[in-house]
C-alpha cells in the first residue's frame, strides 16, 4: 500500500483557525489523534452553520457522521495555531464526502483525511435528498 500524497494549502477552499491546547499534548509531547478529529467536525459544522445549512437545535434535515479517515504526516504540538482547511470531494443523492488538510506552519499538510456525511430526517433518522439550497453551497467548495 502506498502512501497518499500530502496535501498542500492550494487544495482547500474554506479555512478554520484553532490554537493548540495544553490538553491537546499527549504523553508522547505531540497532539493526540483525537483532537485531529475534534478538529475536523468544528470546521464541516461550523461552516454549515455558518451558511445556513445546520441549525443544530431545530434542522430538518441534519447531517450525521457515517464515516472519518485521517493520515499523519508531521507532529502538531502545544503551543501552536493550526490551520483546517475545508473542501467538498463529493456529492451524493444524501451523502457529502468533505477533504479535509490539517496544517501548521508548512505548506503542506500535517494531516488529511476525510468526513463523510449523510443527509437525514431529522424525526426518522433516514437518508433524504440534499437540499437544493444546500447543494448549491457544496458544489462552491468543490
Amino acid at each position: 500500500m502506498s502512501r497518499e500524497t500530502r496535501a498542500t494549502r492550494s487544495d482547500f477552499k474554506v479555512w478554520r483557525k484553532f490554537t493548540t491546547r495544553w490538553a491537546d499534548n499527549d504523553a508522547y509531547g505531540h497532539v493526540n489523534n483525537t483532537v485531529y478529529y475534534a478538529w475536523f467536525d468544528s470546521a464541516v459544522n461550523g461552516w454549515m452553520v455558518e451558511q445556513g445549512m445546520l441549525d443544530i437545535m431545530n434542522g430538518d434535515p441534519i447531517a450525521l457522521v457515517v464515516e472519518t479517515r485521517c493520515a499523519y504526516f508531521a507532529p502538531l504540538e502545544f503551543p501552536q495555531d493550526v490551520d483546517v482547511g475545508l473542501a467538498v470531494g463529493e456529492i451524493g443523492r444524501s451523502s457529502i464526502r468533505y477533504r479535509i488538510g490539517v496544517f501548521g506552519d508548512a505548506e503542506t499538510a500535517a494531516a488529511q483525511g476525510e468526513f463523510v456525511h449523510v443527509v437525514v430526517d431529522r424525526d426518522s433518522r433516514r437518508p433524504v435528498e440534499i437540499p437544493a439550497d444546500w447543494r448549491r453551497k457544496l458544489e462552491a467548495i468543490s
